[in-house]
């Protein structure tokens, strides 16, 4: 799976854009975010401009999933934990599990302070709930789970897991969603051959190509994605997924990955 690089500004842009929907979608007075720039517009500016979109999107230096991570240690130290929350989520929607949140609170306690462990305990069970682990159900397949999907996630709105099934002769990989994850639109290009089939294994799914309607999936169905075409797929809102990606043998092949899904069109979905 070969990931096209836009430029610097594009990939700072997608990344803003990325962060700011997943904090608004846990805050629970949404109207801070606004309030932030009409009290204090140029920090608003930095704090999205700067902060957010030139520093996070320095993905080849460090991974969102690593900034994320060093981002909760010093809040944590910190002990500002609204912000703390906030950057839960996001680590969340990164790959970091409960269990590597835990174990980075339980180690900083000894060098920042109990307290502040027994103060964070509660905002953790609060952002990831009763999951073990990835919190991913144990009947979604046969299909292994893998690990979560880090370097691909600035392309997903939610958390999607990826576990390579065959690396010779045809590449196939086993896609999960969490409920309400689905990539971006994208397109898959090739001189020659190219293109993807999904093969649904568990859950429901959405697949919609660029012009047309979108089209519910269930176990069993298979998706044939013609080179060229601008499509994009994933989870139902009420529903973990799961298919096998299979990439069509091509020359020169690549994917290019384009905006995010626009949430009001998604949230009118079933």
């Amino acid at each position: 799976m070969e990931r096209r690089k836009g430029n610097y500004e594009s990939r700072s842009v997608k990344r803003l854009s990325l962060v700011r929907r997943k904090i608004k979608k846990w805050l629970r007075n949404r109207q801070q975010v606004e309030r932030l720039g009409t009290l204090a517009p140029k920090f608003a500016e930095l704090n999205d401009d700067v902060l957010f979109g030139e520093v996070w999107s320095r993905e080849e230096e460090l991974s969102a999933r690593d900034r994320s991570m060093i981002t909760i240690a010093a809040l944590f130290s910190a002990g500002l934990y609204p912000q703390l929350k906030s950057h839960l989520v996001l680590g969340k929607e990164d790959g970091i599990t409960k269990s590597e949140v835990v174990e980075i609170v339980t180690q900083l306690a000894f060098y920042c302070g109990w307290p502040k462990a027994w103060s964070t305990f509660p905002i953790i069970e609060e952002v990831y709930g009763n999951e073990t682990e990835e919190g991913i159900p144990s009947q979604l397949s046969i299909f292994p789970i893998g690990k979560p999907n880090a370097a691909f996630a600035e392309y997903f709105s939610g958390r999607s897991f990826l576990a390579p099934v065959s690396s010779s002769q045809v590449p196939i990989f086993n896609v999960t969603f969490e409920p309400g994850c689905r990539n971006n639109w994208h397109i898959h290009h090739a001189e020659k051959g190219g293109g993807q089939m999904l093969l649904c294994v568990y859950g429901q799914d959405w697949y919609q190509e660029w012009g047309k309607d979108p089209v519910e999936l269930n176990p069993g169905d298979v998706v044939n994605i013609p080179e060229g075409v601008k499509h994009w797929h994933g989870a139902r809102k009420d529903s973990w997924f799961r298919h096998l990606a299979v990439e069509v043998p091509s020359e020169n092949g690549s994917t290019e990955w384009c905006e995010a899904v626009d949430d009001a069109q998604y949230e009118k979905l079933g």
